[in-house]
């Protein structure tokens, strides 16, 4: 075995392949959308990497590619966080051997020339996609969400990373009999009674002013969650451009003053993977089609984010908005998987639980110093 850098379109075609050869008997696996995938590592169609250096690894034997690392920090977060943080992602390695080891230890060799001074990860070139799997590992992820085999963890903690940070995650199954509490009920009533809130759902033809409102919102917030980091405006408008075609309108929704002044919002997308699954990640030939016709008959969702921003902390808004969120895309058939919430983020964590969700799956974050 050995180590190479990723260094000609060959080698790059190796490492973007290499989840479909391993994975490709897996039945939790869901290949993710060829087209997009390939995008998160262009500069062209990914605005995160304009602030982003990275590095790519094989792990090689007899010619072919049997692990993978990218090793790569982020200039805007380290200015934000006020930390040298190297991160690592994209990680696949055989379960046994010297492989694992190898390839973490290229990525903390790049890291440290770069002068960080400390490795953390799984992480990726995707807002929010981090993570390694520890508990839930079936059913499948849903969309942006990682997935990794359970001995990915037995490596990390091999090498020394230790737990950084663990991610967790609810869910609702209206199918089983899922109702919102009647205190809840009462609740938010009662809350935007007294508060003079309003909810509405986002105006598509305005999407990308939407978008931005969204990201002033987060950037408000969400500013003292660990792992934030602000987002450019080209970022905004990549991600107005990727959410267009996969969200839907009674799916996003906005907290408002009586005068019309946002103050939080919440988002659930899709779950476009069960759809991946069964086009295998192809647009073509007829998989744009079954995504076309598919995405509009989910009853599978993801909440993606929700944020009110500080001045009404402690008022039950982002109960509200759950509220309003599960009335508006309710059917008997909904599932919604709360995705993800920081473990030691107590206030949200105790307003998911009084709302009845039960834990579904954990994410960790590892760490080492360099």
């Amino acid at each position: 075995m050995e180590i190479i850098p990723v260094s000609s379109s060959k080698h790059q075609k190796m490492f973007l392949r290499l989840p479909y050869k391993i994975y490709r008997n897996d039945p939790i696996w869901v290949p993710p959308l060829w087209s997009d995938y390939t995008g998160q590592f262009d500069h062209r169609r990914n605005p995160f990497l304009n602030h982003c250096h990275f590095k790519l690894f094989l792990l090689m034997e007899n010619g072919q590619a049997v692990g993978r690392i990218a090793a790569f920090y982020d200039t805007l977060a380290n200015d934000f966080w006020h930390e040298a943080v190297g991160l690592f992602g994209y990680f696949e390695a055989p379960q046994t051997g010297p492989g694992a080891d190898r390839l973490l230890s290229a990525a903390h060799d790049w890291l440290k020339k770069q002068g960080m001074t400390s490795m953390r990860g799984p992480w990726s070139f995707v807002s929010q996609e981090w993570g390694s799997v520890i508990e839930g590992y079936s059913p499948a992820a849903t969309v942006m969400s990682p997935y990794n085999p359970p001995f990915y963890n037995d490596h990390y903690a091999a090498f020394s990373l230790q737990k950084v940070k663990d991610l967790w995650v609810y869910a609702i199954d209206a199918s089983q009999g899922y109702r919102i509490p009647e205190r809840i009920l009462t609740l938010t009533d009662r809350v935007s009674e007294k508060y003079g809130v309003r909810i509405r759902h986002i105006r598509m033809d305005h999407l990308e002013d939407e978008v931005n409102t969204i990201m002033a919102l987060s950037n408000n917030s969400l500013e003292y969650n660990w792992g934030y980091s602000p987002v450019t405006d080209d970022e905004v408008r990549a991600m107005a451009h990727d959410l267009k075609p996969v969200i839907h309108p009674r799916a996003v929704l906005f907290a408002e003053t009586s005068t019309g002044v946002p103050i939080g919002f919440a988002i659930a997308i899709p779950d476009v993977n069960i759809l991946l699954k069964q086009i295998n990640g192809r647009m073509f030939p007829l998989g744009w089609l079954k995504l076309l016709m598919g995405i509009p008959n989910l009853k599978q969702y993801r909440m993606f984010a929700l944020g009110v921003i500080p001045q009404y902390h402690g008022k039950a808004i982002d109960s509200l908005l759950y509220r309003a969120l599960y009335e508006s895309i309710y059917s008997q058939e909904l599932f919604l998987e709360i995705n993800y919430v920081l473990e030691d983020n107590d206030r949200m964590n105790n307003a998911i639980i009084k709302l009845g969700a039960v834990p579904y799956r954990k994410y960790r974050i590892y760490q080492k110093p360099i």
